[in-house]
């Protein structure tokens, strides 16, 4: 036996490290079933989101990466960006419409449509992904520049749907005639896989199955008995899916202008310089994530403009109304997205808005009712102000003006214990006087 090769060195050591880590480290090699959970619509927080979850799946070994989805559609460049990591993902991607009453409309449906395996829970929908453009002005797109979107849409998804083994037809029919489908009619259709209650569902259908990968690779499923991990967004992404809220960062906008005119109008406040810096960098951050018509943007410092020059210019209202004006038509044309999720409403933005115009006009009123105010201090503040004469003026002597005794003159005489009224401030600090009446 001890001329056998299997005892001889080499192999004694191969077997022990063998042993090892198949023994050893096998329970941190595991396989497992990534879980994924996207309620928001489609932008570039949830495009990260989603392919840093790809990418953890695929350097973990995951059998499968589930994405539950429930989203009204998004951007384009965002879902563009998610469909090419889920066709090159090494993990089989399996797109879940839930729970009971989501939607995975427009957006969400392309993604559907390129993951490996599409599924529903009862009581969903998904389609209705006819794009819609809007200009830089935020008008809709002219009808020549709307057909070239929607060809260039409905060639994706058929593409899509073809390699993926999906109806060609229904799919083509969502982009240009805006149909959506319930479960039933999906599966009934050939454009989804699998109608499941929940994950357990899906695992239990799944385990077993083999499924053509995007690239004509064939795989087997083997899902029973492995553990499902939740990937979480990070702490960065919460911050920046909340910001990106476009009523959050409206609010934002409106608040840092206000802070900085505060500021502008009190130099030396401090308070209301921070906060509206602060307010203006997390709304300018925001607008990165968000699809901005900065033609928009522009009316609204326009209308900032507007009501700061109402105080330096007489125009009898006409500059806080045009401003009042250009406040509410930039701030409905800001957000420059076909996805009302991502665009904030009109029942939010007038009261705002409005509110905003008001507060600048009563500081415009506070800043011109100022400046009318007469003078009270130096020289100016001494003019018109009515004291008392201290001796006879004949033509000179001394009034007690303002709580102090001064020198005076006066063009007549004046007895003592008479009113008398500043006229004049001369530069030797005397003063020239008339009987106050």
């Amino acid at each position: 036996m001890t001329g056998s090769p299997f005892y001889n060195g080499i192999n004694v050591k191969k077997f022990i490290l063998a042993f090892l880590v198949g023994g050893i480290f096998a329970p941190f090699s595991e396989a497992a079933i990534h879980k994924i959970t996207v309620d928001a619509a489609i932008h570039p927080v949830t495009s990260e989101y989603i392919r840093g979850a790809i990418d953890r799946a695929d350097k973990e070994g995951a059998s499968l990466l589930i994405m539950t989805l429930n989203t009204p559609g998004g951007l384009d460049s965002s879902m563009r960006e998610i469909i090419a990591k889920i066709l090159s993902a090494k993990t089989p991607v399996a797109a879940y419409v839930g729970p009971s009453g989501a939607r995975s409309a427009s957006a969400g449906f392309f993604i559907g449509i390129a993951c490996d395996l599409f599924i529903m829970a009862p009581g969903t929908n998904t389609g209705a992904a006819h794009p819609v453009g809007v200009s830089i002005t935020g008008q809709s797109m002219e009808k020549t520049m709307e057909d070239k979107v929607t060809h260039d849409a409905a060639a994706y998804i058929k593409t899509l749907a073809e390699k993926r083994g999906r109806n060609v037809q229904m799919a083509e029919d969502a982009v240009r005639k805006s149909l959506s489908y319930t479960e039933k009619e999906a599966l009934r259709g050939g454009l989804i896989d699998l109608i499941a209650k929940n994950e357990e569902e899906i695992i239990e259908a799944l385990d077993g199955k083999s499924i053509r990968r995007f690239n004509g690779e064939e795989v087997v499923l083997h899902l029973k008995q492995q553990p499902v991990i939740e990937v979480p967004m990070s702490a960065r992404q919460k911050f920046l899916r909340t910001i990106a809220n476009p009523d959050l960062a409206y609010i934002l906008l409106m608040i840092g202008l206000l802070g900085l005119y505060f500021e502008f109008a009190n130099p030396g406040a401090v308070l209301p310089g921070v906060l509206g810096g602060i307010s203006l960098l997390l709304a300018i951050f925001s607008f990165q994530i968000l699809p901005i018509n900065y033609v928009g943007l522009i009316l609204i410092l326009m209308a900032i403009v507007m009501f700061i020059l109402e105080v330096k210019v007489h125009s009898f209202g006409a500059l806080a109304v045009g401003g009042i004006i250009a406040l509410l038509i930039g701030s409905m044309m800001l957000i420059n997205s076909p996805v009302p999720e991502l665009r904030p409403s009109l029942k939010f933005i007038i009261p705002v808005a409005l509110g905003v115009s008001l507060i600048f006009i009563f500081l415009v009123f506070l800043v011109v009712r100022a400046h009318q105010r007469k003078v009270m201090t130096g020289k100016e503040g001494l003019l018109g102000e009515i004291g008392t004469a201290q001796t006879d003026l004949n033509p000179s002597g001394k009034v007690f003006v303002h709580g102090e005794l001064w020198r005076a003159e006066a063009d007549g005489f004046i007895p003592n214990g008479a009113k008398v009224k500043v006229t004049r401030v001369f530069d030797n600090l005397s003063l020239k006087v008339t009987k106050a009446n």
